[in-house]
């Protein structure tokens, strides 16, 4: 049965006398996964916790609908990693102002976007934008924050790692390559110290960074562990969902 509040899913005899308090569109990208898992990682991921939290918060009454997925994300960094797809933040913006401008005008004052892509950077888009749409609340989750990696995992990383392939092992383990194809997932530093230290930026250019395109260790991964993450992230996320449904925007601080 098609699932009413999945877009894609959904169709105009239910959506005619429907209507939602919020939108939620997972932003993702399409890029390599170390060795061993999809260039579809981020969408994969970012796709099924939508759709999850969102039959989550449907469940406990929540006007929400998932908006199909956008599978392409900032990936500057990455231009020389073949078929490592790029959006500019420019694009994205142009993308954003659009699908703001139909959710305006058909009373749908309420947008998330569930960033799935940590090349993804948010906050001064959502700045401009606030500013063309004054009716539309805008918020922005990173999934992968939720939750702390140390209460499930044991090596640390940020792609491809082993939170990510844990979570792919669940999602669609047939997607993944044997054991003996993962990548050690080792991340070369910056020699200036204030980068590796956090508090200095500059894009890394990811194939100085990695031989394997992953930033993490990924050999301890197994599906238990996605599963456990996955509905850890998808419960704290439904809840949000349901805040933001319930809240009146026009009063949320005290």
């Amino acid at each position: 049965m098609p699932r009413p509040y999945i877009l894609a899913e959904t169709n105009w005899k239910h959506l005619k006398d429907e209507s939602f308090d919020l939108a939620v569109l997972p932003w993702a990208a399409t890029e390599a996964h170390n060795y061993h898992l999809p260039y579809a990682t981020d969408t994969i991921e970012g796709t099924a916790i939508a759709e999850e939290s969102a039959r989550l918060a449907w469940d406990q009454g929540c006007k929400v609908v998932v908006l199909p997925t956008i599978p392409f994300g900032v990936n500057t960094g990455q231009s020389d990693i073949y078929l490592d797809m790029n959006l500019n933040p420019s694009t994205q913006f142009a993308i954003l102002k659009d699908i703001l401008t139909v959710l305006d005008r058909q009373g749908i004052h309420k947008f998330m976007i569930l960033n799935s892509h940590g090349g993804n950077n948010w906050e001064a888009l959502v700045r401009e934008l606030g500013l063309l749409f004054p009716k539309m609340f805008i918020c922005v989750t990173n999934w992968f924050k939720i939750v702390g990696k140390k209460d499930i995992f044991e090596n640390p990383g940020d792609h491809a790692d082993e939170m990510e392939t844990s979570l792919i092992l669940h999602l669609t383990p047939e997607l993944v390559l044997p054991k003996e194809d993962w990548g050690d997932g080792k991340e070369f530093k910056n020699k200036i110290k204030a980068f590796s230290e956090g508090w200095a930026w500059t894009e890394r250019p990811w194939s100085k960074i990695s031989a394997d395109t992953g930033v993490g260790d990924p050999s301890k991964a197994t599906a238990e562990k996605g599963r456990l993450f996955f509905e850890a992230v998808c419960s704290k996320m439904a809840k949000l969902f349901v805040d933001i449904a319930d809240a009146d925007t026009k009063n949320l601080y005290e």
